[in-house]
Protein backbone atom coordinates (compact mmCIF):
# COMPACT_ATOMS: atom_id res chain seq x y z
CA UNK A 1 0.00 0.00 0.00
CA UNK A 2 1.05 3.52 -0.60
CA UNK A 3 0.03 6.76 1.15
CA UNK A 4 -0.35 9.86 -0.44
CA UNK A 5 -2.15 13.96 1.03
CA UNK A 6 -5.43 14.84 0.11
CA UNK A 7 -6.14 18.10 0.58
CA UNK A 8 -9.62 19.05 1.01
CA UNK A 9 -10.60 23.01 2.38
CA UNK A 10 -13.31 22.71 5.22
CA UNK A 11 -12.69 26.60 6.02
CA UNK A 12 -14.33 30.03 5.21
CA UNK A 13 -12.58 33.27 5.57
CA UNK A 14 -14.03 33.43 9.10
CA UNK A 15 -12.01 30.61 10.23
CA UNK A 16 -8.49 30.59 7.96
CA UNK A 17 -8.07 33.01 4.70
CA UNK A 18 -7.15 31.02 1.58
CA UNK A 19 -3.71 32.34 1.66
CA UNK A 20 -3.29 30.75 5.33
CA UNK A 21 -4.82 27.60 3.97
CA UNK A 22 -2.90 27.06 1.29
CA UNK A 23 0.33 27.87 2.23
CA UNK A 24 0.07 25.73 4.74
CA UNK A 25 -0.69 22.73 2.52
CA UNK A 26 2.15 23.58 0.19
CA UNK A 27 4.69 23.10 3.52
CA UNK A 28 3.58 20.12 4.31
CA UNK A 29 3.85 18.93 0.57
CA UNK A 30 7.42 19.99 0.78
CA UNK A 31 7.50 17.13 3.47
CA UNK A 32 6.33 14.28 1.03
CA UNK A 33 9.94 13.06 -0.41
CA UNK A 34 11.59 13.30 3.08
CA UNK A 35 8.87 10.96 4.72
CA UNK A 36 7.70 9.06 1.56
CA UNK A 37 4.32 10.11 1.09
CA UNK A 38 3.38 8.94 -2.84
CA UNK A 39 0.35 11.19 -4.13
CA UNK A 40 -0.62 14.70 -3.47
CA UNK A 41 -4.15 15.52 -4.72
CA UNK A 42 -7.04 18.18 -4.42
CA UNK A 43 -10.76 18.50 -5.27
CA UNK A 44 -12.34 20.78 -7.05
CA UNK A 45 -15.83 22.82 -5.66
CA UNK A 46 -16.99 25.94 -5.21
CA UNK A 47 -18.78 29.04 -2.81
CA UNK A 48 -19.03 27.04 0.38
CA UNK A 49 -17.17 26.27 3.43
CA UNK A 50 -16.92 22.61 2.42
CA UNK A 51 -14.51 23.14 -0.60
CA UNK A 52 -15.09 26.08 -1.46
CA UNK A 53 -11.28 27.22 -1.03
CA UNK A 54 -10.15 24.95 -4.60
CA UNK A 55 -12.10 25.66 -7.83
CA UNK A 56 -8.79 24.35 -9.53
CA UNK A 57 -7.23 21.43 -8.57
CA UNK A 58 -4.81 22.17 -11.83
CA UNK A 59 -3.36 25.64 -10.13
CA UNK A 60 -2.44 24.22 -6.48
CA UNK A 61 -0.91 21.15 -8.10
CA UNK A 62 1.33 22.94 -10.52
CA UNK A 63 2.74 24.63 -7.34
CA UNK A 64 2.61 21.64 -5.35
CA UNK A 65 4.55 19.77 -8.26
CA UNK A 66 7.63 21.94 -7.08
CA UNK A 67 7.97 21.23 -3.27
CA UNK A 68 8.02 17.31 -4.42
CA UNK A 69 10.11 16.15 -7.28
CA UNK A 70 8.81 12.54 -6.67
CA UNK A 71 5.24 12.10 -5.69
CA UNK A 72 2.64 12.07 -8.11
CA UNK A 73 -0.13 15.14 -8.80
CA UNK A 74 -3.84 13.42 -8.52
CA UNK A 75 -7.33 15.73 -9.28
CA UNK A 76 -9.26 14.51 -7.22
CA UNK A 77 -11.15 15.32 -8.77
CA UNK A 78 -11.68 17.59 -12.08
CA UNK A 79 -15.48 18.02 -12.79
CA UNK A 80 -16.37 18.04 -16.36
CA UNK A 81 -20.03 19.76 -15.81
CA UNK A 82 -18.27 22.68 -15.07
CA UNK A 83 -14.91 22.92 -17.38
CA UNK A 84 -15.12 22.92 -21.03
CA UNK A 85 -12.74 19.76 -22.42
CA UNK A 86 -10.45 22.07 -24.49
CA UNK A 87 -9.39 24.21 -21.76
CA UNK A 88 -8.83 20.90 -19.29
CA UNK A 89 -7.10 19.08 -21.87
CA UNK A 90 -4.91 22.17 -22.26
CA UNK A 91 -4.41 22.28 -18.52
CA UNK A 92 -3.70 18.70 -18.10
CA UNK A 93 -0.85 18.89 -20.86
CA UNK A 94 0.37 21.84 -18.87
CA UNK A 95 0.69 20.53 -16.16
CA UNK A 96 2.05 17.14 -16.82
CA UNK A 97 4.66 19.21 -18.52
CA UNK A 98 5.40 21.26 -15.90
CA UNK A 99 5.83 17.97 -13.57
CA UNK A 100 7.78 16.08 -15.27
CA UNK A 101 5.12 13.60 -16.39
CA UNK A 102 3.59 13.52 -12.62
CA UNK A 103 0.06 14.28 -13.33
CA UNK A 104 -2.44 11.27 -12.58
CA UNK A 105 -6.12 13.21 -13.99
CA UNK A 106 -8.62 12.24 -11.60
CA UNK A 107 -12.41 13.12 -12.70
CA UNK A 108 -15.96 13.19 -11.18
CA UNK A 109 -19.55 13.55 -11.60
CA UNK A 110 -19.91 16.23 -8.93
CA UNK A 111 -22.77 16.01 -6.45
CA UNK A 112 -23.64 19.34 -4.52
CA UNK A 113 -27.26 20.83 -5.68
CA UNK A 114 -26.00 24.30 -4.90
CA UNK A 115 -23.04 24.19 -7.64
CA UNK A 116 -25.45 22.58 -10.15
CA UNK A 117 -27.97 25.74 -9.85
CA UNK A 118 -25.12 28.03 -9.67
CA UNK A 119 -23.42 26.94 -13.44
CA UNK A 120 -26.89 26.55 -14.25
CA UNK A 121 -26.72 22.84 -15.33
CA UNK A 122 -29.47 19.97 -13.99
CA UNK A 123 -28.17 16.95 -11.98
CA UNK A 124 -30.09 14.76 -14.12
CA UNK A 125 -27.66 15.30 -16.84
CA UNK A 126 -24.88 14.59 -14.91
CA UNK A 127 -24.09 11.19 -16.61
CA UNK A 128 -23.91 12.17 -19.88
CA UNK A 129 -22.27 15.39 -19.12
CA UNK A 130 -19.55 13.25 -17.14
CA UNK A 131 -19.29 10.81 -20.05
CA UNK A 132 -19.21 13.39 -22.75
CA UNK A 133 -16.69 14.99 -21.23
CA UNK A 134 -13.90 12.95 -20.39
CA UNK A 135 -14.33 11.42 -23.81
CA UNK A 136 -13.82 14.61 -25.68
CA UNK A 137 -10.45 15.23 -23.21
CA UNK A 138 -9.38 11.44 -23.55
CA UNK A 139 -9.15 12.22 -27.61
CA UNK A 140 -7.99 15.72 -27.28
CA UNK A 141 -4.80 14.05 -25.17
CA UNK A 142 -4.64 10.75 -27.34
CA UNK A 143 -5.06 12.36 -30.42
CA UNK A 144 -4.36 15.54 -33.05
CA UNK A 145 -6.25 16.98 -35.34
CA UNK A 146 -9.45 16.04 -33.03
CA UNK A 147 -13.13 16.81 -34.65
CA UNK A 148 -16.12 16.58 -31.61
CA UNK A 149 -19.39 16.11 -32.39
CA UNK A 150 -21.57 15.74 -28.64
CA UNK A 151 -24.48 16.62 -27.07
CA UNK A 152 -22.84 19.49 -25.20
CA UNK A 153 -19.55 20.55 -27.17
CA UNK A 154 -18.57 20.39 -30.47
CA UNK A 155 -15.24 21.37 -31.80
CA UNK A 156 -13.04 20.97 -34.81
CA UNK A 157 -9.79 20.24 -36.36
CA UNK A 158 -7.96 20.69 -33.16
CA UNK A 159 -4.64 19.76 -31.59
CA UNK A 160 -4.24 20.74 -27.70
CA UNK A 161 -0.90 22.17 -26.81
CA UNK A 162 1.11 21.09 -24.75
CA UNK A 163 0.73 17.15 -26.25
CA UNK A 164 1.22 15.21 -22.46
CA UNK A 165 4.48 14.55 -21.23
CA UNK A 166 3.39 11.29 -20.50
CA UNK A 167 2.58 8.85 -23.55
CA UNK A 168 -0.26 8.68 -24.87
CA UNK A 169 -1.70 10.30 -21.33
CA UNK A 170 -1.33 10.69 -18.00
CA UNK A 171 -3.25 7.91 -15.65
CA UNK A 172 -7.32 8.52 -15.94
CA UNK A 173 -9.30 8.11 -12.33
CA UNK A 174 -12.68 8.33 -11.74
CA UNK A 175 -14.18 9.75 -8.40
CA UNK A 176 -17.26 7.93 -6.89
CA UNK A 177 -19.35 7.48 -3.95
CA UNK A 178 -21.51 4.63 -3.92
CA UNK A 179 -23.39 4.30 -7.37
CA UNK A 180 -22.50 0.62 -8.81
CA UNK A 181 -22.90 2.15 -12.36
CA UNK A 182 -19.73 4.11 -11.66
CA UNK A 183 -18.31 1.61 -10.27
CA UNK A 184 -18.64 -0.44 -13.16
CA UNK A 185 -18.30 2.11 -16.06
CA UNK A 186 -14.69 3.01 -14.24
CA UNK A 187 -13.53 -0.65 -14.72
CA UNK A 188 -14.94 -1.55 -18.12
CA UNK A 189 -12.60 1.63 -19.15
CA UNK A 190 -9.70 1.01 -17.95
CA UNK A 191 -9.40 4.03 -15.25
CA UNK A 192 -8.20 4.02 -12.12
CA UNK A 193 -11.14 5.00 -9.46
CA UNK A 194 -11.31 7.19 -6.14
CA UNK A 195 -13.50 6.16 -3.42
CA UNK A 196 -13.84 7.75 -0.21
CA UNK A 197 -14.17 5.43 2.93
CA UNK A 198 -16.97 7.13 5.07
CA UNK A 199 -19.39 6.68 2.03
CA UNK A 200 -20.93 3.35 3.20
CA UNK A 201 -20.65 -0.07 4.16
CA UNK A 202 -20.85 -1.42 1.09
CA UNK A 203 -16.77 -0.70 -0.09
CA UNK A 204 -16.42 -4.31 -0.74
CA UNK A 205 -18.63 -4.56 -3.19
CA UNK A 206 -17.30 -1.20 -4.80
CA UNK A 207 -14.05 -2.62 -4.90
CA UNK A 208 -15.73 -6.32 -6.26
CA UNK A 209 -17.89 -4.52 -9.24
CA UNK A 210 -14.86 -2.64 -10.26
CA UNK A 211 -12.70 -5.15 -10.51
CA UNK A 212 -14.67 -7.46 -12.40
CA UNK A 213 -15.46 -4.92 -14.75
CA UNK A 214 -11.51 -4.36 -14.76
CA UNK A 215 -11.33 -8.21 -15.84
CA UNK A 216 -14.24 -8.56 -18.07
CA UNK A 217 -12.81 -5.93 -20.01
CA UNK A 218 -9.84 -7.62 -20.81
CA UNK A 219 -7.54 -5.07 -19.42
CA UNK A 220 -4.28 -6.47 -17.59
CA UNK A 221 -4.20 -6.65 -14.02
CA UNK A 222 -6.72 -5.18 -12.24
CA UNK A 223 -6.75 -1.50 -11.94
CA UNK A 224 -5.93 0.80 -9.05
CA UNK A 225 -8.01 2.16 -6.29
CA UNK A 226 -7.41 5.08 -4.22
CA UNK A 227 -9.54 5.38 -0.63
CA UNK A 228 -9.84 8.65 0.99
CA UNK A 229 -9.17 9.08 4.91
CA UNK A 230 -9.05 11.55 7.68
CA UNK A 231 -5.36 10.49 9.25
CA UNK A 232 -4.29 12.13 12.56
CA UNK A 233 -1.50 10.30 14.51
CA UNK A 234 0.12 11.31 17.87
CA UNK A 235 2.16 9.44 20.56
CA UNK A 236 -0.77 9.80 23.05
CA UNK A 237 -4.01 8.28 21.96
CA UNK A 238 -6.49 10.78 24.25
CA UNK A 239 -4.05 13.79 22.72
CA UNK A 240 -5.05 12.45 18.96
CA UNK A 241 -8.75 12.22 20.17
CA UNK A 242 -8.58 15.75 21.87
CA UNK A 243 -6.99 17.06 18.89
CA UNK A 244 -8.82 15.62 16.18
CA UNK A 245 -12.07 15.61 17.22
CA UNK A 246 -13.79 18.83 16.89
CA UNK A 247 -12.21 19.00 13.53
CA UNK A 248 -13.72 15.59 12.10
CA UNK A 249 -17.05 16.91 13.45
CA UNK A 250 -16.74 20.47 11.87
CA UNK A 251 -15.68 18.34 8.67
CA UNK A 252 -18.91 16.59 8.08
CA UNK A 253 -21.37 19.31 9.11
CA UNK A 254 -19.58 21.51 6.28
CA UNK A 255 -20.34 18.71 4.01
CA UNK A 256 -23.80 18.17 5.65
CA UNK A 257 -24.49 22.01 5.10
CA UNK A 258 -22.94 22.57 1.42
CA UNK A 259 -25.45 19.58 0.27
CA UNK A 260 -28.29 20.78 2.28
CA UNK A 261 -27.95 24.43 0.59
CA UNK A 262 -30.83 25.90 -0.42
CA UNK A 263 -29.94 25.79 -4.14
CA UNK A 264 -33.85 26.26 -6.32
CA UNK A 265 -33.28 22.46 -7.63
CA UNK A 266 -34.47 20.59 -4.28
CA UNK A 267 -31.62 19.76 -1.88
CA UNK A 268 -31.82 16.30 -1.19
CA UNK A 269 -33.85 14.93 -4.05
CA UNK A 270 -32.92 11.90 -5.66
CA UNK A 271 -32.53 11.83 -9.62
CA UNK A 272 -32.17 9.12 -12.16
CA UNK A 273 -28.33 10.19 -12.26
CA UNK A 274 -28.23 10.06 -8.25
CA UNK A 275 -30.57 7.58 -6.87
CA UNK A 276 -30.84 7.44 -2.91
CA UNK A 277 -29.47 11.06 -2.44
CA UNK A 278 -31.80 11.63 0.63
CA UNK A 279 -30.35 8.36 2.00
CA UNK A 280 -27.15 9.73 1.24
CA UNK A 281 -27.69 12.42 3.23
CA UNK A 282 -29.28 10.37 6.04
CA UNK A 283 -25.87 8.94 6.65
CA UNK A 284 -23.92 12.12 6.77
CA UNK A 285 -26.24 13.77 8.93
CA UNK A 286 -25.73 10.88 11.71
CA UNK A 287 -22.02 10.79 11.18
CA UNK A 288 -19.46 12.05 14.09
CA UNK A 289 -16.09 11.18 15.06
CA UNK A 290 -17.02 8.37 17.47
CA UNK A 291 -19.41 6.39 14.64
CA UNK A 292 -16.24 7.05 11.92
CA UNK A 293 -13.71 5.73 14.28
CA UNK A 294 -15.51 2.86 15.18
CA UNK A 295 -16.30 1.93 11.40
CA UNK A 296 -12.51 1.97 10.70
CA UNK A 297 -13.73 4.41 8.13
CA UNK A 298 -10.97 7.53 9.98
CA UNK A 299 -7.96 6.99 10.87
CA UNK A 300 -7.09 8.74 14.54
CA UNK A 301 -4.79 7.60 17.52
CA UNK A 302 -1.38 6.62 18.50
CA UNK A 303 0.98 4.90 15.87
CA UNK A 304 -0.30 1.63 17.00
CA UNK A 305 -4.00 1.88 16.78
CA UNK A 306 -3.47 2.88 13.09
CA UNK A 307 -2.17 0.10 12.45
CA UNK A 308 -4.87 -1.79 13.92
CA UNK A 309 -6.96 0.17 12.58
CA UNK A 310 -5.61 0.04 8.76
CA UNK A 311 -5.11 -3.68 9.14
CA UNK A 312 -8.57 -4.52 9.61
CA UNK A 313 -10.26 -2.23 7.48
CA UNK A 314 -7.97 -3.24 4.67
CA UNK A 315 -8.68 -6.52 5.37
CA UNK A 316 -12.65 -5.60 5.47
CA UNK A 317 -12.93 -4.32 2.05
CA UNK A 318 -10.24 -6.67 0.14
CA UNK A 319 -7.63 -4.22 -0.26
CA UNK A 320 -6.93 -1.37 -1.93
CA UNK A 321 -3.54 0.84 -3.89
CA UNK A 322 -3.42 3.93 -2.09
CA UNK A 323 -4.85 5.33 1.02
CA UNK A 324 -5.43 9.34 0.29
CA UNK A 325 -5.39 10.91 3.67
CA UNK A 326 -6.23 14.25 4.96
CA UNK A 327 -4.01 15.87 7.60
CA UNK A 328 -4.93 19.06 8.04
CA UNK A 329 -8.96 18.91 8.25
CA UNK A 330 -10.27 21.82 9.43
CA UNK A 331 -8.56 23.57 11.80
CA UNK A 332 -5.76 21.24 12.53
CA UNK A 333 -3.23 23.67 12.52
CA UNK A 334 0.26 22.72 10.55
CA UNK A 335 2.87 21.78 13.10
CA UNK A 336 0.14 19.43 14.07
CA UNK A 337 0.07 17.72 10.60
CA UNK A 338 3.32 17.66 10.14
CA UNK A 339 4.25 16.29 13.38
CA UNK A 340 1.27 13.43 12.75
CA UNK A 341 2.66 13.11 9.53
CA UNK A 342 6.43 12.71 10.78
CA UNK A 343 5.23 10.11 13.08
CA UNK A 344 3.29 8.19 10.68
CA UNK A 345 5.95 7.38 8.25
CA UNK A 346 7.85 6.62 10.88
CA UNK A 347 5.89 4.15 13.20
CA UNK A 348 2.98 3.63 10.51
CA UNK A 349 4.09 3.37 7.29
CA UNK A 350 7.22 0.84 7.35
CA UNK A 351 4.70 -1.88 8.41
CA UNK A 352 2.40 -1.36 5.03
Amino acid sequence: MEFGLQFFPDVGPGEKSGQQYWNECLNLVGLCDELGYSQVRTVEHYFESYGGYSPSPHIFLTAASQRTSKARLLTGAVLPIFNHPLKVAGEIGMLDAISNGRLDCGFGRAFLPHEFQRFDRTMDESRARFDEGVEAVRRLLEEENVTFEGNFHRFHNVTSLPRPTQQPRPPFWVAALATPQSMEAAGRNGFNLMLVAFAGPQMRESVSIYQEAWREAGHPGKGKIALGFHMFCHEDREESHRIAKPSINSYFKSLVAAAERDSGWGAGRSSEDYPGYEGYLDGLRSANFNSLLNSGTIWVGNPEDIRHQISGYTQEVGGFDTASMQVNFHLISESDAAGSMRLFAKEVIPFF
